[in-house]
């Protein structure tokens, strides 16, 4: 099974939905549906309205984010996970590079993994490196560190995707090259099998993707998937991807 997991951030008001209808309506002919699953990420204030739209289709609604508590708490502009499982979202975003920036620690990260999983939330948890870490070639260091410090083998693996979004792509238009994707990826599987034994959870990429570079991405077999930012809010431009990917 792969994954085209859309991103929206902020961007989305309850007409955007007009976006979703035409990709479901792609999607519901698609000869190639049985092989993958489609999850939209829409900011909070459409998750309920959305996930109950879709509820009896094969469009998944998430959340991009959730908060290190379970249930309620006194933290002002807080959601957590409990809250977003109860108005239908089925996935979360953890870990994003944005929410890194905004202060989110390891102990927060593992937190939020739980207490997601705990409310039958599937954790899409995104990992990657800068630039500068990039430069100085410390991506394999960064990558198992992000990743030690936050998974646990007592977490459920079949409920935990990774998407590996090194941030010096994210917004750019600079993507990997297949060598150094394919190198990253295997590493990102190994790291995850000394954590889960022998089976890997699926692990995504996302950073530029679009309808042309995705001609490169489906050649190398380790990636599961795509975490897509700006081309999710397009119809055309998510669904080009879909096609490419499997023409």
């Amino acid at each position: 099974m792969k994954y085209f997991i859309g991103n929206w951030k902020m961007f989305g008001v309850p007409k955007s939905i007009n976006i979703l209808n035409k990709i479901n309506s792609f999607y519901s002919k698609d000869k190639n549906r049985k092989k993958y699953g489609v999850i939209i990420t829409p900011p909070y204030t459409l998750i309920e309205s959305y996930a109950k739209f879709f509820k009896n289709k094969k469009i998944y609604i998430g959340s991009q984010n959730c908060y290190q508590k379970d249930q309620f708490s006194s933290n002002t502009a807080a959601i957590s996970p409990y809250m977003i499982s109860k108005v239908g979202a089925k996935y979360t975003l953890v870990g994003h590079s944005d929410n890194r920036d905004e202060g989110d620690t390891n102990e927060m990260l593992k937190n939020k993994v739980q207490f997601a999983l705990k409310n039958n939330l599937k954790v899409v948890f995104c990992i990657g490196e800068n630039k500068k870490e990039k430069k100085n070639k410390k991506t394999f260091s960064v990558l198992r560190n992000q990743i030690l410090k936050v998974l646990e083998k007592k977490f459920n693996k079949n409920k935990i995707i990774v998407a590996y979004e090194p941030i010096w792509s994210i917004g750019t238009g600079k993507i990997p090259t297949r060598v150094e994707l394919e190198k990253t990826t295997t590493f990102i599987k190994k790291v995850l099998r000394s954590i889960f034994k022998k089976k890997s959870p699926a692990v995504l990429y996302g950073g530029s993707v679009d309808g042309k570079n995705i001609e490169m991405f489906k050649k190398i077999k380790e990636i599961d998937g795509f975490l897509i930012g700006g081309a999710s809010k397009s119809s055309k431009k998510f669904i080009d991807i879909i096609k490419n990917y499997y023409r």
